[in-house]
C-alpha cells in the first residue's frame, strides 16, 4: 500500500520503519519543514509535507493535538478517497488547554473538526515501545490488542487489517464519538491488553473520571522524576491507576 505520514516523532517513526520492512511505499514529512527530519531514525522517503499527501491510500497524522490545526490547508488538498488516521492524544500540559475538549468534546472529534475531514482513531492506545517491540504473529498467545474507532466501517477495516499486519490484534471500539474510551485516563490506554481484556476495558471506561486519572498518572511521574521508569513500570502504573 501507499502511505503518507505527517509527523516523525516516536509513533510516526516507528510506523514508517515497520511499514517499509513489510514492503509498503512510505513518504514521511514533518509539518514544520524538511530540516526537522534531519538526524531522525525514520524509514521511507523524506518529503515536504505537501508531497506526503500525493498518490497515497492512507494518510497517518502523528502530531501533538495542538498542532493539528496547522495542517488544515494541507488536508484540504487530500483526495476524498484517502483514509486519514489520527494517532494523537490530548495532554493539557503539552497541548495547552483546548476549550472544546476541556468541555467534553471527544479528542478525535475535535481533530476531525479541525481538519474538516472524517478520521479513523488508531495507534494511540499503545506505548511507542509496545508498538515497536511487542508485535507478534497472529496465533500467538497473549497477543496485545489495539483499539480502532471511526464512523466508516470500510475505512476502519482497512486500518484494522494494517494493525494486524504489524503484529497486534484489534478491537473495533465504535464510532469516533466512542473513541474517548481509548484516550488517556481510561483502562484501555497503554495497559497492554489482549483482545478479550481490551474489549472489557473499553466498556469499563468512565468519561468523567478519565481526565482526572490521566492527570494522576502525569503527577505520579512528576513526583518521582528522579526515578528511571522502565517500560513495564509505566504499563503497571497505568494498570494500577486505571484499576485493572
Amino acid at each position: 500500500m501507499r502511505f503518507g505520514i505527517i509527523g516523525a516523532g516516536s509513533i510516526g517513526s516507528i510506523i514508517s520503519k515497520k511499514f517499509v520492512k513489510n514492503g509498503h511505499d512510505i513518504k514521511i514529512a514533518d509539518a514544520r519543514g524538511m530540516e526537522h527530519l534531519e538526524g531522525k531514525d525514520i524509514a521511507g522517503t523524506p518529503v515536504p509535507v505537501e508531497n506526503a499527501i500525493k498518490d497515497i491510500e492512507v494518510l497517518i497524522i502523528s502530531l501533538p493535538t495542538k498542532a493539528i490545526p496547522s495542517i488544515r490547508n494541507i488536508i484540504n488538498q487530500v483526495g476524498e478517497e484517502v483514509i486519514i488516521v489520527d494517532t494523537s492524544n490530548y495532554y493539557p500540559f503539552r497541548d495547552d488547554k483546548i476549550e472544546e475538549i476541556e468541555n467534553g468534546m471527544v479528542e478525535s472529534v475535535w481533530v476531525s473538526n479541525q481538519l474538516g475531514r472524517p478520521v479513523i482513531k488508531a495507534f494511540n492506545n499503545l506505548l511507542a515501545y509496545t508498538l515497536e517491540n511487542e508485535g507478534t504473529c497472529e496465533d500467538s498467545s497473549g497477543r496485545i490488542a489495539m483499539a480502532v474507532a471511526g464512523n466508516d466501517p470500510e475505512q476502519k477495516q482497512v486500518v484494522m487489517d494494517i494493525v494486524h499486519e504489524l503484529g497486534f490484534d484489534t478491537v473495533d471500539s465504535g464510532s469516533l464519538n466512542d473513541s474517548w474510551r481509548q484516550q488517556p485516563g481510561t483502562p484501555a490506554y497503554c495497559t497492554e491488553l489482549t483482545k478479550e481484556e481490551l474489549t472489557k476495558a473499553l466498556k469499563k471506561a468512565n468519561k468523567e473520571k478519565a481526565p482526572l486519572l490521566r492527570d494522576k498518572v502525569i503527577e505520579k511521574f512528576a513526583e518521582e522524576k528522579e526515578v528511571k521508569f522502565s517500560h513495564k513500570d509505566v504499563v503497571n502504573l497505568n494498570r494500577e491507576i486505571y484499576n485493572l
